[in-house]
């Protein structure tokens, strides 16, 4: 809503219609806009927000790398050598997933070289999305991996399993090695 008042303030006091850079700028920093009034109220509608401000990002960042923090005790947990997403961009990789395994291992039978944690519930909407904008991409570099949503999924979305993407709601316990299985 804020979005929208402040780009009809815009349009109003201003002689050419705002650019989409400039209304995002002014929603990261409402100091800039000229308005005090509205600068205040467009800061308040923010910080206020309880599904897309500031504060909830933080929260779901926070919950993020809990899950991520989580997973990685559990490959260790289970010696599992694996990369994690600094080492690979240290590298050179620009997208890349959470973990990927050094040494790929099976589960329920599909092989696994890299996994992605979700710390969010799969719905169908936002499955799509990371299909397109991740795991597809992930599955082009890496081969077939595995996203493990924290908070469950609907279970129709894994429907890439014999493609290479794998989806659990938690760790596997019945993984697979080289050597033998690791419990």
């Amino acid at each position: 809503m804020a979005r929208i008042i402040l780009e009809r303030f815009l349009q109003e006091h201003e002689e050419t219609p705002p650019s989409k850079s400039v209304i995002n700028s002014m929603l990261r920093d409402p100091s800039q806009i000229p308005d005090g009034v509205l600068a205040n109220q467009v800061y308040q509608c923010i910080v206020n927000d309880c599904c897309y401000g500031p504060l909830v990002d933080c929260i779901k960042h926070a919950i993020g790398h809990e899950h991520e923090v989580l997973l990685r005790d559990m490959l260790l947990e289970k010696n599992l050598s694996f990369l994690d997403e600094d080492q690979l961009r240290a590298k050179g990789y620009d997208k890349t997933p959470d973990f990927i395994l050094q040494v790929p291992v099976a589960v329920e039978g599909h092989i696994i070289h890299w996994i992605e944690s979700k710390a969010s519930f799969g719905d169908e909407c936002s499955h799509h999305a990371y299909l397109h904008d991740q795991f597809w991409s992930y599955w082009n570099r890496f081969g077939p991996g595995l996203v493990i949503y924290w908070y469950g999924f609907i279970q129709e979305l894994d429907c890439n399993r014999e493609r290479g993407i794998l989806l659990k709601a938690c760790f596997p316990t019945d993984i697979v090695t080289l050597c033998h299985s690791v419990a």
